[in-house]
């Protein structure tokens, strides 16, 4: 019996030339507006959402994880970023879009220059943020328009068979791997409600209520989230409000002397009830609704946007949770490994099929729950597409002098993996090895990084971008971004990135993922999972710290140019291989262990110095 994937290889996209869009433009004549705005958004701000929400994906073909598209009756644009600039302009109809990169033209300066003065601009307010809603109103002001809220989705009113709303299982997460009981982190979270002179708190990141009530549900692909939201009153009992009826006993067991379970559409009259008395209640900047908000001020509370306490705990991982990384990052580098040995000894392969073997190897260790992102796997051209997702209609076989790049993920019980590897196809070229090792020496200068407490991600970036900049290269995008804990793969606040201003503390995991693309060509992406961890030195005036690695595969020797690698990133490259070959080669079957050895041996006994 075949097993069900947790992967399938259909075109997403869902344009159908520019009838959507005329459609969308007839909603808006119909209530006399101008022009709607489309994030790629759900009431939650969620970065993957559900498939009744992928409206973005459904209006313009553009299958992108971020983007925004603003229809005018006269024209319209999709906003993208970096990671998305060359997979946009293949997806969506060009000639009805223009595609437009947020690094040079933000959505707010496009209004400037095409919203007219007295046009309606329309939005749902349960899909923008107030900050963002504040930055349309203020561009819509500019010009002499008007930004006005929607009672209903115009794209809602369009989409004809759009999916049901997400209805997933809700279960327990056990108390053993989440490292803290509910009770003491409701603790935790109304100290810091105590704290900041707030009466409650509105919890709208399923992440965060995920994690606050050791809960995992099913409503999103790739992510064990469930959908809806929690009240965190200063005193008295905690209330969740879940879209789904179908919560396990164990879970209702385990919350009840804690809090009440309801359906979600009791949430907008119990939060009105919490705002009595003029009372103080947190919003989440980052992912509470500009809805919520106007129901807050409305019911005559007072809405303090700001972050939600529960993000910064989330974020820094307990013995517990940082124990179950480890396990899971074994696990999942001898699945890993042993794809890598496949794939070495089958040779030219499809993306499709490299996606398929890979699953397979998770999923014989038995303890895969599913992939935490859909597979990248661009071999050639498509490995320059950041984001790039294979289908049927794009699959194609690598070639002898192609790299291969494949990102993929695991979700497993104790832990979330994100791992990215690259790989020459025959021989390399001289340019292709020359670039690999500029990216090999930037991730090496991330891991190899000693830094003082109070440190940013952005103070860390360039180490990983100076190989590139030398000789005149870069990436567009970030090269590091949090990890949850059995959750998300992509989790907030800390990165390293240009835009990373939180402190990395001890306990937070981030990727390590710096890059070189070349469009129409090849990709390079090298990307292992690190942890912030503290750093005894002697005579250090100041506490410091550092990482450690918690990814275990291989690195492509055959990609390294040792001359331009130097010495003690070599040193580097060869210790990590000694830690993967010792750490994995015991639970490796004995065909897999022979070629881990040979991949694994030092670099100075068999990588020429080109």
């Amino acid at each position: 019996m075949t097993r069900a994937r947790f992967q399938t290889f259909d075109d997403p996209s869902h344009a159908k030339g520019p009838e959507r869009i005329e459609a969308l433009r007839a909603a808006l004549r119909e209530i006399g507006a101008d022009g709607f705005v489309v994030p790629r958004a759900d009431e939650h701000q969620s970065e993957y959402v559900p498939a009744d929400a992928e409206r973005l994906a459904w209006l313009t073909g553009f299958t992108g994880s971020a983007g925004t598209a603003i229809v005018l009756q006269e024209s319209a644009a999709l906003f993208v970023d970096g990671r998305y600039t060359v997979q946009a302009p293949a997806q969506v109809d060009t000639g009805i879009l223009t595609v437009v990169s947020v690094a040079e033209t933000t959505p707010e300066a496009w209004l400037g220059a095409h919203l007219k003065s007295g046009q309606i601009l329309a939005y749902d307010p349960w899909l923008h943020t107030p900050d963002g809603v504040a930055r349309l109103k203020r561009a819509a002001a500019k010009v002499g328009a008007t930004l006005r809220a929607t009672e209903k989705n115009l794209v809602d009113a369009v989409w004809a068979g759009r999916p049901r709303p997400p209805a997933g299982r809700v279960v327990a997460h056990p108390e053993a791997l989440a490292g803290e009981s509910v009770a003491d982190k409701l603790a935790r979270v109304r100290a810091a409600l105590a704290e900041g002179g707030l009466d409650g708190l509105v919890v709208s990141d399923p992440h965060n209520l995920a994690w606050t009530f050791n809960l995992r549900g099913a409503d999103i692909g790739h992510t064990p989230l469930a959908l809806g939201y929690a009240l965190v009153p200063a005193e008295g009992r905690a209330a969740l409000y879940l879209g789904s009826p179908a919560i396990d006993p164990a879970l209702r067991a385990a919350l009840e002397p804690l809090a009440d379970l309801h359906p979600r559409s009791a949430f907008p009259e119990a939060l009105a009830a919490l705002c009595v008395g003029a009372a103080r209640l947190r919003l989440d900047a980052a992912t509470g609704s500009a809805a919520l908000r106007a129901l807050v001020e409305a019911a005559g509370g007072v809405a303090d946007v700001g972050p939600d306490p529960v993000t910064a705990m989330k974020a820094v991982k307990n013995a517990a949770e940082i124990a179950g990384a480890r396990s899971a990052h074994h696990r999942d580098g001898l699945a890993v490994t042993r794809f890598l040995a496949w794939l070495d000894r089958t040779g030219p392969v499809s993306e499709i099929a490299a996606v398929e073997a890979l699953e397979d190897c998770r999923a014989e260790g038995g303890a895969l729950r599913d992939v935490s992102f859909p597979t990248i796997s661009g071999s050639g051209a498509n490995g320059a597409i950041v984001h790039y997702r294979v289908t049927r209609a794009t699959d194609r076989s690598s070639q002898p002098g192609e790299l291969f790049l494949i990102d993929s993920g695991a979700q497993y019980a104790d832990g979330t993996t994100d791992i990215t590897r690259t790989v020459a196809v025959g021989e390399p070229s001289p340019e292709m090895r020359e670039r690999f090792t500029r990216v090999l020496k930037g991730h090496v200068a991330i891991a190899r990084a000693v830094f003082p407490e109070g440190t940013t991600g952005a103070q860390i970036d360039a180490l990983a971008r100076l190989s590139l900049w030398q000789a005149g290269l870069d990436y567009d995008h970030g090269t590091g971004h949090g990890v949850g804990a059995f959750l998300s793969v992509h989790e907030g606040p800390q990165r390293i990135a240009k835009t990373g201003t939180v402190a990395l503390r001890p306990g937070m995991i981030l990727s390590n993922e710096p890059g070189y693309y070349k469009p129409g060509a090849y990709g390079i992406r090298i990307e292992n999972l690190v942890l912030v961890e503290a750093r005894a030195i002697e005579g250090a005036e100041r506490t410091m710290l550092g990482f450690e690695t918690l990814t275990l595969a291989p690195l492509d020797r055959r990609l390294i140019d040792l001359g331009l690698l130097g010495e003690r990133d070599a040193a580097w490259v060869d210790a990590y291989h000694a830690r993967v070959r010792e750490s994995l080669a015991p639970d490796l079957d004995v065909q897999t262990r022979d070629w881990l050895e040979a991949a694994t041996r030092p670099l100075a006994g068999g990588v020429s110095a080109a």
